[in-house]
């Protein structure tokens, strides 16, 4: 791997940190670039090249993350859920949930809390797939 890959990789990388740090914030491509120390068209395209999905889509999937674990571990509203995460809409929120999820997050937090297995296992088996591939989905 040449130099130049690699410095692109890292300042990739730090942009992907700030938004796994900040994913609750609004945060933009304009902003996201700045930190890769690139154009906007050059982070997106560069971003999906090296981690196979869209800043924008990386960002949803975090999100949606983090709703899956506070959905199965509390019981506060799907609503104060979707807020907490980033999201601004409830729509929006259930809609990329289901996308992502393959199910609404009412119907994935009554299936009931994870058993009682091994951490590492439990976060691969509820890490949801990028667009829906586990599942036979395509994705936008």
């Amino acid at each position: 791997m040449s130099r130049a890959v690699e410095e692109s990789n890292r300042r990739l990388l730090r942009a992907r940190d700030a938004m796994d740090r900040s994913y609750a914030q609004a945060l933009d491509v304009p902003s996201l670039a700045k930190i890769a120390h690139v154009s906007e068209a050059h982070f997106i395209r560069t971003f999906r090249a090296t981690f196979g999905e869209t800043p924008h889509r990386y960002l949803q999937r975090r999100r949606v993350e983090r709703a899956m674990f506070l959905l199965r571990e509390t019981e506060r509203s799907v609503t104060d859920i979707c807020l907490d995460v980033g999201f601004a809409s409830l729509g929006t929120f259930t809609r990329t949930f289901r996308e992502i999820v393959g199910e609404s997050p009412t119907s994935y937090r009554s299936q009931g809390q994870a058993r009682d297995v091994p951490t590492c296992f439990s976060m691969m088996w509820t890490r949801p797939s990028s667009f829906g591939e586990a599942r036979g989905q395509t994705g936008s």
